[in-house]
């Protein structure tokens, strides 16, 4: 997946295979681990994969943008240009669009509609998953893409720019009553970028080079 907005929802919501590539799924033998969750999200069908340890959390430069994300630099990419970092984001893709997504993809859908035993514009009970899943993929998409303006960032071109959600959307789709929240973890490469991240330091706020960790430290009676 990358940060290019869909530009057919016909195509891919009915086919699962072409809506599956915008989304890099955990390989089989990784296995998603249970990580502390705000319990306002305890009733996600699919557990949060393991939050990484270390790097930098970041400070939004708009603090109306992406409520309740996170967002952390790992550091910088080895083998890669300059300024290249690597980012771990954690955010909630909102329900109320994932259904508006999801129904504008059935409208979608149903003007070339010609299913074998179904009259012409009627989308069958197999082909509804797909549609779903379509939906919170695009969603998840749309969340990344709001995550570089709420951070600060600039993507990558080509696979440099490719974006990996650590949970498997297919278990979450099993499971979705569509209208909920989803809340997921992504990793992605990506830049700061530098008139942003200048404007919001003018306005009094921290550079990602400024970042200052204070330790609180004990004094000892001599």
């Amino acid at each position: 997946m990358n940060f290019s907005s869909v530009s057919s929802l016909i195509a891919s919501a009915l086919c699962v295979a072409a809506a599956s590539a915008f989304i890099q799924l955990p390989p089989a033998s990784i296995k998603n681990v249970v990580t502390r969750t705000p319990q306002l999200y305890a009733t996600t069908p699919v557990e949060l994969v393991a939050e990484p340890e270390g790097g930098v959390e970041l400070k939004k430069v708009s603090e109306t943008s992406l409520p309740g994300s996170r967002m952390k630099n790992m550091g910088a990419v080895e083998g890669s240009e300059e300024g290249v970092h690597s980012f771990w984001l954690s955010a909630v893709a909102d329900g109320q669009k994932i259904k508006e997504l999801r129904m504008q993809t059935e409208k979608e859908a149903s003007k070339k509609a010609n299913f074998p035993g179904f009259r012409k514009g009627q989308i069958p009970p197999y082909a509804q998953p797909r549609m779903t899943m379509f939906a919170i993929q695009e969603a998840v998409i749309k969340t990344c893409e709001q995550s570089l303006e709420a951070y600060g960032l600039e993507s990558l071109t080509g696979s440099e720019g490719e974006v990996t959600v650590n949970e498997d959307m297919q278990k979450v789709c099993k499971g979705y009553k569509l209208g909920d929240d989803i809340p997921f973890t992504a990793t992605y490469k990506g830049k700061f970028d530098k008139a942003v991240q200048s404007s919001a330091s003018s306005a009094g706020g921290d550079s990602p080079d400024d970042v200052v960790v204070d330790v609180e430290v004990e004094a000892v009676a001599e």
